[in-house]
């Protein structure tokens, strides 16, 4: 009885030193597998010059500082900034809403305030602002626009607005930037951590509903 409890006991210690090994392994190595993954999920345009570059809402850190970016290198000539439903607690503060602070931080970083104009009307998601964003090319006759957006948002903003835009003349372009964290260290920020799980779950949520 004991003769035959050797093998089993033999591929137990196996298969718990192999199990070690790996573990140890991707422990190792994790700095190069989520840097790869975040590669492999992240989309990026190059940016040429285009006639606008829009301002989606959220980011306001970022985004409007992009723009600013743009427009000062002349790679666009106006700048759209998205009109996106505003909170209950600013309309009762009487506080200047998203939309209205990326255009405040927009003037502040040297934007002319006749190259600034609002989009849409009161989008509540990035579906909401790419048809209204559409309906504004369509009226205005652009041939180009630049939307640029976090890194991990890069693969649903791409993929939503590519749909809504789908047989339209428009070229799209679609840079991503890095938010304060990284590619090559996003795991190590709360803030690289939380928008990649939230990205990926969004992401499906999207390709699901739409």
């Amino acid at each position: 009885m004991a003769f035959r409890r050797r093998p089993l006991v033999r591929r137990l210690v196996a298969a718990t030193l192999f199990l070690v090994v790996f573990a140890a392994g991707v422990w190792l190595e994790r700095a190069a597998l989520l840097q790869g993954a975040a590669d492999l999920w992240t989309v990026s345009d190059p940016v040429t010059r285009s006639d606008v570059v829009v301002v989606l809402g959220g980011g306001v850190d970022m985004r409007p500082f992009i723009a600013a970016e743009l427009y000062k290198k002349d790679l666009v000539s106006k700048v759209l900034v998205s009109q996106v439903a505003e909170t209950r607690s600013s309309n009762l503060l009487a506080l200047p809403g998203h939309s209205e602070r990326n255009r405040m931080v927009l003037q502040k970083l040297g934007v002319p305030d006749a190259v600034i104009e609002m989009f849409g009307g009161t989008s509540k998601n990035t579906k909401d602002e790419a048809v209204a964003l559409r309906d504004w090319a369509n009226r205005h006759g652009v041939s180009s626009m630049v939307i640029p957006t976090e890194i991990f948002a890069s693969r649903r903003v791409q993929w939503i607005f590519n749909r809504e835009f789908g047989g339209s003349p428009v070229r799209l372009e679609i840079p991503a930037f890095e938010p304060g964290y990284t590619r090559a260290e996003w795991w190590k920020t709360e803030a690289g951590m939380t928008a990649f799980q939230n990205e990926i779950m969004k992401y499906l949520y999207y390709r699901l509903k739409y």
